[in-house]
């Protein structure tokens, strides 16, 4: 058992595991690529939104993502058309031998970016949105987790433990973020961009129990 000094016996610090992955995609590129040379297309204005907050986005089935969500810039040697950085973040605590978990996904507008922001495609968004949504499917396999974690856990033993199992978690998010990547040619392969997102949508229903109250 681990006490810190001045608290009471049964009390453990919080502990907080976080993961952070950058997902890239070459939309714009590729299509530049398969197409060949093409005449300059004009400006395409980007859908009106609310300026973007500072902070991380937390996932939300009504706040979709916007061409102004991506606030960042690629560095002059980047040849990609977009790049998309989420998160999971997980935090466990035992109080008086009481077990809690908090578990969001998050989209950083700080570290993502178009490279091209006023001739972006909506395609090219729809994918982007698609990582963003993979990241809560896991947030949410995450919290359903935690209710078996819960039941068992030695809270003397708790940081171990949670390291553990949110690390198990973290490698098979990674591995499908990747599979996603891959089976969609970055959003390319219509079809295919398709089928995910329909999956995804039916994993989110039926996680549904495992959502975030709406705030």
């Amino acid at each position: 058992m681990f006490n810190q000094p001045n608290q009471p016996v049964g009390w453990y610090p919080v502990l907080t595991s976080s993961a952070m992955v950058s997902f890239l995609t070459s939309f714009l590129v590729a299509v530049g690529l398969l197409q060949g040379p093409a005449a300059p297309k004009p400006a395409q204005a980007a859908p009106a939104a609310a300026p973007a907050p500072a902070g991380p986005i937390l996932w939300s089935a009504d706040r979709r993502l916007t061409v102004a969500d991506f606030q960042s810039r690629p560095k002059p040697y980047e040849k990609l058309a977009a790049l998309t950085t989420t998160d999971i973040k997980a935090g466990a605590a035992c109080r008086d031998f009481v077990f809690s978990g908090t578990v969001k996904a998050t989209f950083d507008p700080s570290a993502s970016w178009f490279r091209d922001p006023k001739n972006y495609t909506p395609q090219l968004l729809r994918h982007e949105q698609l990582h963003f949504d993979l990241t809560e499917v896991y947030a949410r396999l995450l919290r359903q987790k935690l209710v078996v974690f819960q039941a068992k856990v030695d809270c003397a033993k708790l940081q171990p433990a949670f390291n553990n199992l949110t690390k198990g978690i973290y490698a098979e998010w990674d591995r499908e973020q990747n599979r996603y990547d891959a089976e969609t040619n970055h959003g390319l392969n219509a079809v295919r961009q398709d089928y995910w997102e329909k999956q995804t949508q039916v994993r989110l229903a039926q996680l549904e129990a495992f959502a975030l109250p709406a705030q």
